[in-house]
């Protein structure tokens, strides 16, 4: 594996950091840098200014969209993206539901939903898991009962990420009971504004609302809103949950957040000594920073698997379970700094630079952002298939153990 970039990549990727500098909305990096909460339409504006660039799509073929980027041209994108503090592509509709589309969806489906998905137009869900069906995913219940031309919904989804902004959602539901649970299972795609879905939100511990349970009472979907064949669902779960799980690493942006915390570390408050200067808190820094190194190496073996005609396959597993665990390292760190500054440098709220955790020198923004961050990223290892049942999956699929 060669990773010396050539001269055109190498010039690709300035062309790109131009662009976040100087064309994306650079309002939405400022809010991103304050720590705010982006909301549906930023998410929009921010996808659609790289549409009309034509880098939304960076995996999807050309035939469809796609850029036609190399797997290096595609990894250097996101390398500049996360540098940037852009707001990350929402996958949901671009990484997972299109390449399903697009492989098994039908022709009038691919016409129907994928230039909206390109266009940023359509914001989509993911309905997979439910209230007695998360990690053991084929267990799910939601029914989709045959009538007519339709399906008649019934059931429930939950942890469904930004179900409140989402126009459609795509679902895995039963159609029928087999001898093994996973047959029986159908992938579905429903309008939200559909007589019977009801969205309620989910506020996490961090204060956010990111999350939602997604209820369907007599629901009523055209069958044409089917993907593939009927029961054939669990296969194309299994297809999207590859394309989920390699999107996971965020290297540039964890090398980012480490970057920064050095920094932050470096700060002197009130000539008191630095926390860098403690050796217990640099051991630990860079312990997680020869993590991430590792982790990015599995990544580009993994994109180099890819690029000579590969497939992550069951792969994909390893980076789920390791980009996990380097993210919550990373967020224990910050909580550390947070909790250092609060300790060493309690801001007097009557003072005049005292602006409740916005900016200012007695208190800026990140240990506010740290504790919220730190409190998200402890469900990375629980959602998108916990990190015990990855670690299964490598067992028996990569390793070959029973």
């Amino acid at each position: 594996m060669d990773l010396r970039y050539s001269e055109a990549e190498l010039a690709f990727a300035a062309e790109v950091r131009a662009f976040f500098a100087n064309d994306y909305p650079q309002d939405i990096l400022a809010k991103r840098r304050r720590g705010q909460s982006l909301a549906k339409s930023d998410l929009q504006r921010s996808e659609r200014a790289l549409s009309d660039r034509g880098w939304l799509a960076a995996n999807w073929p050309p035939e469809h969209g796609g850029t036609g980027w190399s797997v290096t041209e595609k990894y250097l994108f996101d390398e500049e993206l996360e540098r940037a503090g852009a707001a990350p592509i929402v996958p949901m509709g671009v990484i997972y539901v299109a390449p399903v589309l697009y492989t098994f969806g039908s022709e009038e489906q691919k016409r129907r939903f994928l230039p909206e998905i390109l266009k940023a137009n359509t914001f989509w869900a993911q309905g997979y898991s439910e209230p007695g069906a998360g990690s053991d995913l084929a267990g799910l219940e939601c029914r989709a009962d045959a009538d007519g031309d339709d399906y008649i919904v019934n059931g429930s989804k939950t942890w469904t990420s930004q179900a409140h902004f989402a126009d459609w959602i795509f679902c895995l539901v039963r159609t029928s009971r087999e001898e093994r649970k996973q047959q029986g299972i159908t992938f579905l795609m429903i309008d939200m504004n559909t007589p019977g879905v009801e969205v309620h939100p989910i506020i996490t511990i961090d204060g956010g609302h990111h999350l939602n349970t997604v209820s369907f009472e007599n629901v009523r979907v055209p069958q044409s809103n089917r993907v593939g064949e009927e029961g054939k669902g669990w296969s194309y779960a299994k297809y999207l949950l590859t394309h989920e799980r390699t999107s996971y690493a965020h290297i540039a942006g964890k090398k980012e957040q480490m970057r920064k915390l050095e920094s932050c570390a470096r700060e002197t408050r009130d000539g008191r000594d630095t926390l860098w200067a403690d050796p217990e808190f640099r051991r630990r820094y860079e312990a997680v920073a020869v993590e991430l190194t590792t982790l990015e190496y599995t990544t580009l073996r993994t994109l180099a698997a890819v690029a000579t005609g590969g497939a992550p396959g069951n792969e994909s597993s390893i980076l789920k379970v390791r980009s996990t665990e380097v993210a919550q390292a990373i967020t224990e760190l910050w909580l550390e700094a947070a909790g250092y500054l609060g300790v060493r440098a309690v801001p007097d709220r009557s003072d005049a630079d005292w602006n409740g955790g916005r900016g200012g020198p007695f208190a800026p923004a990140w240990p506010v952002t740290s504790v919220a961050d730190y409190f998200f990223t402890r469900a990375q290892s629980i959602y998108g298939g916990t990190n015990e049942i990855q670690k299964n999956v490598i067992a028996k699929q990569v390793l070959g153990l029973e």
